[in-house]
């Protein structure tokens, strides 16, 4: 049978004693202070025992405390004594007897003189209690010192590294568990393989890359990526933000940076991961304010750490960013990040790999269809369509199924698309009736427009902000937009605000978010693709994506007033002429208007095969290949 106890502690165990400790220490340390402090009485001073026999004679003693052969008292007056050439005034004295006086007792007493005894304190007692507060004040102090140099956990470890270390044996993210980067994965095979064999590159004489810098939209996986690179590789893998580097104290990013290389070189062949490395690696020379900046000075010494004097061999450092568009220029030149990768949105097959990695593990009916949910997710991230995976699953719960069916997969796109249903909202009939004819201008353009992309659903039930939603399927991903297919959009947009004039002879609010749609969109067609006539094939548009205020408040103007107001006259017209086009389409088809509207007041929401067959049996026969409208040319 095993001793328990002989058997080592836990040093989980170990350390709560040993805090335990510290506190009560720093506890006792702090109670006698307040003690000692709270002692504001009058000092107490020697005197001589001549001294004390002669205020005795006067009836000036008041109390007295007998500690063996030492005294200490109280003077009901103060008393006027010579010590060191100074005159003071004594209220609380002390004193030792020179011999032994039994009848002082008696004398004391016959002058109404308070008297108490206390045993004497042995000598080394005294000399504990005085010396304590000391020893107390030293642990102290030499307990902060530690933790200032304790490493990362240290309550002052201002400048160590906050890099998260993960060895192999604590990933299990492969490629195996990442989908829709096919490119981006071959692209880092290579830097993979240096990892495991680098004599296999060094024995020839090639340079493998020091840094890969992942780029694109959020939500597409690239720190996913990352922690695959090094599953795969199987070395060290250390993981920080980029935020991380900054912090209050001047000097403290710079510090880091040197901490991380530091600590990465005896760990090396590894891999160093900077999430959003935007945060530090900033353009230098944008700031708004003067004084030090200390991002761009945590920014100075990452870039002597990738490629200074000192080599870093064996350290491949990988970064993340969706604002490539504002790092610095020294950052992004070869030797530090020589790799750029990017990774976009994914297309149907891409996604549909994706929804196959995040339902490998749960239990789906025989219904589901992933690729026909690919096809129907286009635009949508990585990010995205693990959501959509979630919230089936949540449908699937809520409802009581134990397989999550087609249906779960539907609604949940529609959520994660369009937003969340708000049938609680009290809508009035003439809002509703309005909506109706809005959302069926939409509907009724996209069938009478040839090449439109095919509808995917109608609907006037309230989502997210909106009172109604028309939602079109893309048979395919697109890279490239023709004119035509940009025209037939702007139409498309359009058609809601043409259906209100058309019926109700008036405009509504309802139309916002078309309107600055199409606006955008038209905008892009003249300063941006060269799509317009009248201003020619120029491209006008100095900056696109989000604003860097930095940079962009000093930027001179592309164009000049003349070429501004052009440009302006030529959205107008662009969308002016969608206007009219899809008021041509809809007054000349005002019966099957009427027929799609009333129909979604009744139903609420239609899909494209409903309104198919809706066009196809109502008061037309035609179907809606033969409607006999002709195509817009722009």
């Amino acid at each position: 049978m095993t001793d328990k106890t002989n058997l080592p502690k836990p040093p989980g165990i170990l350390r709560g004693i040993r805090s335990v400790l510290i506190w009560l220490i720093i506890i006792g340390l702090a109670l006698f202070v307040a003690q000692y402090l709270s002692t504001g009485r009058t000092p107490t001073f020697p005197i001589d025992y001549s001294q004390f026999l002669n205020e005795l004679k006067k009836n000036n003693v008041s109390s007295v405390n007998f500690k063996g052969k030492n005294i200490e008292g109280e003077f009901i007056s103060p008393t006027n004594l010579l010590q060191e050439g100074h005159t003071i005034q004594v209220k609380r004295f002390k004193l030792r007897l020179p011999f032994d006086n039994p009848a002082l007792v008696d004398s004391l007493a016959a002058r109404g003189v308070a008297v108490k005894a206390e045993e004497e304190s042995i000598w080394w007692q005294g000399l504990l209690i005085n010396m304590l507060p000391w020893v107390l004040i030293i642990f102290l102090w030499l307990f902060l010192i530690r933790q200032m140099q304790g490493g990362q956990k240290g309550v002052f470890s201002f400048s160590k590294s906050r890099a998260r270390k993960i060895t192999p044996d604590k990933t299990s993210v492969t490629f195996d568990n990442v989908a829709g980067a096919d490119e981006a994965k071959a692209e880092l095979q290579e830097i993979i393989d240096f990892l495991r064999d680098p004599k296999k590159y060094t024995r020839i004489g090639a340079r493998i890359p020091k840094g890969v810098l992942l780029l694109g939209p959020p939500g597409t996986g690239k720190t996913l990526l990352a922690r695959a690179v090094a599953g795969e590789a199987k070395v060290p893998f250390f993981s920080m933000s980029g935020s991380d580097f900054v912090e209050l104290f001047v000097g403290i990013g710079a510090a880091r940076v040197r901490d991380l290389f530091n600590e990465a070189k005896h760990n090396a062949p590894c891999i160093i991961f900077i999430d959003e490395i935007d945060a530090v690696g900033r353009q230098r020379g944008t700031g708004l304010g003067g004084g030090h900046d200390e991002r761009e000075q945590t920014l100075n010494q990452l870039l002597v750490e990738m490629d200074g004097f000192d080599t870093n061999e064996g350290i491949i450092v990988m970064a993340a960013t969706n604002r490539p568009d504002i790092l610095d220029p020294a950052l992004l030149r070869p030797g530090r990040f020589d790799r750029r990768i990017v990774i976009d949105m994914p297309d149907a097959k891409g996604r549909e790999g994706i929804l196959r990695v995040h339902t490998k593990n749960l239990p789906l009916d025989d219904d589901v269809d992933l690729k026909r949910i690919a096809q129907t997710t286009p635009g949508l991230s990585g990010a995205d369509l693990e959501s959509i995976v979630n919230e089936a699953a949540l449908f699937a719960a809520k409802r009581g199924k134990k397989r999550i069916s087609q249906e779960d997969f539907e609604s949940a796109r529609d959520k994660v698309i369009m937003g969340v249903e708000r049938r609680s909202l009290v809508i009035t009939p003439e809002e509703k009736r309005i909506t109706a004819y809005h959302e069926a201008g939409h509907a009724l353009v996209g069938k009478l427009l040839p090449g439109s992309d095919p509808i995917h659903r109608v609907s006037i039930i309230p989502r997210g902000l909106s009172l109604g939603l028309t939602s079109f399927l893309p048979e395919k991903d697109r890279r490239i937009y023709s004119k035509s297919y940009l025209m037939g959009k702007l139409v498309h947009l359009m058609g809601g605000r043409a259906s209100e004039e058309l019926v109700f002879n008036e405009q509504t609010t309802g139309a916002a978010s078309d309107l600055e749609q199409a606006s955008e969109l038209a905008r892009n067609m003249v300063i941006s693709w060269g799509m317009s006539e009248k201003i020619g094939p120029v491209h006008l548009a100095e900056r696109q994506g989000a604003i860097f205020l930095g940079r962009d408040l000093i930027r001179n103007r592309a164009e000049s007033e003349k070429m501004a107001e052009m440009i302006d006259d030529e959205v107008k017209r662009l969308v002016n002429e969608a206007m009219e086009k899809a008021k041509q389409l809809l007054s000349d088809n005002l019966d099957k208007l009427h027929l799609v509207a009333n129909k979604l007041l009744e139903k609420e929401t239609l899909t494209g095969e409903e309104i198919d067959d809706l066009l196809r049996g109502g008061s037309s026969a035609q179907t809606t290949e033969n409607l006999g409208n002709p195509q817009y040319h722009a």
